[in-house]
């Protein structure tokens, strides 16, 4: 049950309680309309705080993706260089292979043509030697035994020293004499200058040495020159190798 109460008004003068009652609710009211507004200024200041918070975090997302693609560029460049770097060191590699391998065999080449220069020399100068050698060892075979004439001897047994010496010279760079009597006939490393019958040698067999030949390594620089037997049974066929 309410109590009347009765209320001043600024005039000191007595207000009915009705009137007070409908004087407190419109200040409710009037409260009630200014915690609205005020919600609503928050609300927007809220909104408005948001909405810029939004629009930075777009800018700087923006700005960020904008770095990332620049870096992404960057980086795609620095990309293409190191491709680029590798592809000229492939290259610069592929190159240096290539003159390596080509000094390689112009080295082999080189040696090869100053070894076969330096066969061609020597064997150009054996091959002049060789009628001196031919010359000295007529002497010899004319020259025979000086019977009682020791001096002659003595100077038979120099010009025979003389000639091994010369051929133990040409031993040692390879030369050696071909002295083919007796031995099959090889049109190869043998010049034939003349045919004798004989029944009693094999056919195709050297009867006679007029020149001796000289084999160089394995080349023969001079061929023999012989005469060569027929009429006689032919020469055994050599066995064929066994197969392993």
């Amino acid at each position: 049950m309410k109590v009347p109460i009765e209320v001043e008004d600024e005039k000191n003068e007595a207000v009915e309680p009705e009137e007070a009652a409908v004087e407190d609710e419109a200040a409710e009211v009037a409260e009630t309309d200014e915690d609205a507004e005020e919600r609503a200024r928050v609300e927007a200041a809220i909104r408005a705080g948001e909405e810029a918070a939004e629009r930075e975090l777009a800018a700087d997302a923006n700005k960020i993706r904008e770095e990332r693609d620049v870096l992404q560029k960057k980086l795609a460049d620095v990309e293409d260089q190191i491709e680029a770097a590798k592809k000229e060191a492939s290259e610069a590699t592929e190159r240096m292979l290539r003159l390596q391998a080509d000094w390689e065999n112009y080295r082999r080449r080189t040696a090869a043509e100053r070894l076969a220069e330096k066969e061609r020399a020597a064997e150009g100068l054996v091959t002049n030697l060789l009628p001196v050698i031919d010359d000295i060892e007529r002497a010899i075979e004319h020259a025979g035994v000086a019977d009682g004439d020791t001096q002659f001897q003595q100077f038979v047994d120099g010009v025979s020293a003389v000639h091994t010496k010369m051929l133990g010279v040409l031993a040692k760079e390879g030369v050696e004499p071909v002295d083919p009597a007796g031995e099959a006939f090889d049109p190869l490393a043998h010049q034939a200058v003349g045919r004798v019958e004989d029944k009693d040698a094999y056919d195709e067999t050297v009867a006679q040495v007029y020149q001796k030949g000289y084999r160089m390594g394995e080349k023969v620089i001079r061929t023999a020159m012989v005469t060569v037997t027929y009429g006689g049974p032919k020469h055994p066929a050599e066995p064929e190798p066994e197969e392993e």
